[in-house]
């Protein structure tokens, strides 16, 4: 059946034709007016036919075909098939059965068969566990609801049997949308219960890529506890040893608690980890109670460099550490104020002023030095901006009470104060009374704070360490910047005084420490914990330079412990033989990934001379890949490995998501039921009427060649009008 319909209403359908007689009668009298009638008579039909279309666009007319329906209505159950399915939460005269055990035995009685009697019933799963162990395996709604909708011709109903775990693909809303507009109702059932099961649940594990030999390392993890009650427990790390640590930890009831627990690698090599939760006597479930992760371990020297004016007890102290240290290659520059520089092992005799002199050094400290009388040049201190932004090293700051920080502050390292200095006071504040450096709530879970792996007993050491009797004059801390620690006693309008504060700076990181009495920690206990910080300090502002290295060549990438779907960022640093940083490229590479596909990568270089270059990737699957990089005119060239997780987007445990499974059904004019109501709602889709014929409707007035025509029509007007010189 076909026929032509306006969409206009009723009352201006009316006014067009009033409007589209009187424009006739206009023509008409003006071909009766005209001198020329033959000529005028054409003219004035072509305009009253241009009228004619120009009305009927406006009255939006529409061709409808409909097409009657000679098959069987067709009814498709989806059953939900992905991992959160696994949950055991529904709860059965003989027990208790995960969601996908209720579903197989609901879909093993066929219980849609009082619909198969008017209808033609396909049963459907979805969002099925992909078999390949890179992929990522999640529930799209949309994408399952999409699939029957273009693929039935004569769809009637949707059965939706789901917990409602929608984490992948848009929104399902836009695809009810359309099961609206063709009046096909969706029925949901919520396979689950409403509340999640009671279960303590090992939400998610973080640890660096690689670790130093007989370094700590902070792995971070999230624990959930779903149960009603507060939880103590033990966190175990278990390596290829045994047990190396514990921390005792404890969950709120129903809360959750992200902490971390302070290990150290004990071989060289890949070592594989995991970390575990007892298993408690009334978790529903036992599986999530442990995570594992790898991590390449190596044997590093970090190179360092101190630069300072004075031999003040900060300036000995920390020599002493770091040359102890077997992982630190220490090199000292001692300034002596009207003196030639000091000399001795390790000494140097003049500031590496050139970048392949300084690019060697992953972290750099500045001590009570500034520019001028002597000291850094406005050259150094660019070289020092260039090391940190581009070569990823680190900068600390350690002032002393001659205050030639404060010259700093005018130089290019300005930018890279985490802290802003009151110049009024460049010698600094000094105290009569001992105060001490008190933690924030950052600097209570930093790395380079942890002097003991449970916070509570660190905030204690930290507490009890002695203090200091000078201080840098500092105001406040800059945006951006993370605060560790303030002073204890002295504070201004916007709080304590900032006195271990952090900041990023480009690919590197910066550290300003506003007092020069660390060494006092060392009473009573030696070097516990003097040394353990400053070691602290080194490696953690030297860890992204050594992530993958070969003679020439560094290459650092961000994230370092990156999942599937998340964007790569490299950077590569690339120094010719003579150990000169290269002028330009090409820098090229190569991403495999663990199915086999290979992606060339560009790098482009970043001004500022450093021999830096960058380039990125979209790691889509997880596992192992395979990056290479290599600069052929100078010969350089590197091979690495870097894992990319899986993120674990099913998860067992979770409550069902009724919430968008009655939108569904509400915008489909559907219903949601229980699932023992399941035969309920069979009976009720048994009532439905029969689709309706299908109405195909094509919009005359939008179509490309109706405006084609209008648009001829008016040019065949224009030049006839022309044509008789009429205008």
């Amino acid at each position: 059946m076909r026929h032509l319909s306006l969409a206009a209403p009723v009352l201006v359908i009316l006014l067009a034709v009033m409007a589209w007689a009187g424009a006739g009668w206009l023509c008409h009298a003006n071909w009766r007016r005209a001198a020329r009638r033959r000529t005028a008579g054409r003219l004035e039909a072509l305009r009253f036919v241009l009228i004619t279309v120009l009305a009927a666009t406006l009255l939006r007319p529409e061709y409808v075909e409909t097409l009657q329906r000679t098959a069987a209505p067709e009814i498709v159950i989806l059953a939900d098939a992905s991992d959160s399915m696994k949950t055991r939460d529904v709860s059965l005269t003989n027990g208790v059965v995960s969601r996908q055990q209720w579903l197989a035995q609901e879909l093993a009685r066929r219980f849609w068969q009082p619909l198969q009697a008017k209808a033609k019933v396909s049963v459907e799963p979805f969002a099925a566990p992909a078999t390949n162990q890179n992929a990522i395996n999640g529930t799209d709604l949309n994408l399952a609801l999409e699939g029957p909708l273009h693929r039935y011709k004569n769809l009637k109903a949707i059965l939706l049997l789901t917990d409602g775990d929608w984490n992948m693909g848009s929104s399902p809303l836009g695809i009810a949308t359309q099961y609206r507009e063709q009046d096909i109702p969706i029925f949901a059932v919520p396979v689950g219960r409403e509340t999640p099961v009671p279960d303590l649940i090992l939400e998610s594990v973080s640890a660096p890529s690689y670790g130093l030999l007989g370094e700590e390392i902070a792995v971070a993890f999230k624990v959930v506890n779903h149960l009603a009650r507060e939880v103590k427990t033990t966190v175990t790390i278990s390596d290829n040893f045994g047990v190396s640590v514990k921390k005792d930890i404890t969950i709120p009831a129903q809360g959750e608690l992200e902490d971390s627990v302070l290990w150290s690698p004990r071989q060289v090599g890949a070592v594989n980890a995991t970390v575990e939760i007892p298993v408690q006597p009334d978790e529903a479930i036992a599986e999530n109670n442990q995570r594992s992760f790898q991590m390449a371990v190596r044997v590093e020297k970090l190179k360092v460099l101190v630069v300072d004016s004075l031999p003040r007890w900060e300036y000995r102290y920390l020599r002493n550490a770091l040359a102890r240290d077997p992982g630190v290659d220490l090199h000292c520059l001692l300034w002596h104020p009207g003196l030639e520089p000091g000399g001795g092992l390790d000494y140097l005799a003049a500031f590496p002023g050139s970048k392949e002199a300084l690019a060697p050094y992953d972290v750099v400290f500045l001590g009570d030095v500034g520019i001028g009388q002597g000291e850094l040049k406005e050259l150094d201190a660019e070289l020092l901006k260039g090391l940190v932004e581009q070569q990823g090293s680190g900068l600390v700051f350690v002032p002393g009470r001659r205050g030639r920080e404060a010259t700093l502050t005018n130089s290019p390292l300005k930018d890279l104060f985490p802290v802003e200095l009151d110049t009024a006071k460049p010698g600094g504040i000094g105290l009569e009374n001992e105060s001490q450096l008190v933690l924030t709530s950052i600097g209570k879970r930093h790395w380079l704070t942890r002097f003991d792996s449970d916070e509570e007993r660190n905030d204690e050491l930290w507490k009890q360490l002695p203090g200091f009797f000078w201080s840098a004059a500092v105001e406040k801390s800059r945006p951006g910047s993370e605060v560790l620690a303030v002073h204890g006693a002295l504070r201004n309008q916007w709080g304590h005084l900032p006195l271990l504060v952090t900041r990023p700076a480009g690919s590197g990181k910066v550290l300003f420490l506003g007092t020069d009495s660390a060494w006092r920690w060392r009473r009573g206990v030696e070097d516990k914990f003097h040394y353990r910080f400053w070691g602290q300090v080194v490696r953690w502002m030297a860890h992204q330079r050594h992530l993958s290295e070969k003679d020439g060549v560094r290459l650092s990438y961000s994230p370092e412990t990156p999942a599937a779907g998340d964007t790569v960022f490299l950077q590569s640093t690339v120094l010719d033989q003579s150990g000169f940083p290269v002028d330009k490229g090409p820098v090229t590479g190569t991403v495999t990934s663990p199915g086999g596909r290979t992606e060339r990568l560009d790098f482009g270089q970043i001004e500022g001379g450093w021999g830096v270059f960058k380039s990125s990737f979209t790691a889509q699957e997880a596992g192992r890949y395979k990056i290479e990089v290599s600069s052929e005119p100078y010969g350089r060239h590197l091979t690495t490995e870097l894992l990319v997780s899986r993120p674990q987007i099913e998860k067992e445990g979770q409550p069902v998501n009724a919430q968008i499974l009655g939108e569904i059904a509400a915008l489909t004019r559907g219903a949601t039921f229980s699932m023992a109501d399941l035969d309920k709602m069979v009976g009720q889709i048994a009532l439905l009427p029969e689709p309706k014929p299908v109405e195909k409707r094509i919009r005359v007035w939008s179509d490309p060649a109706w405006g084609g025509a209008i648009l001829l029509l008016l040019t065949l007007y224009w030049v006839g009008r022309k044509w008789a010189g009429l205008v």
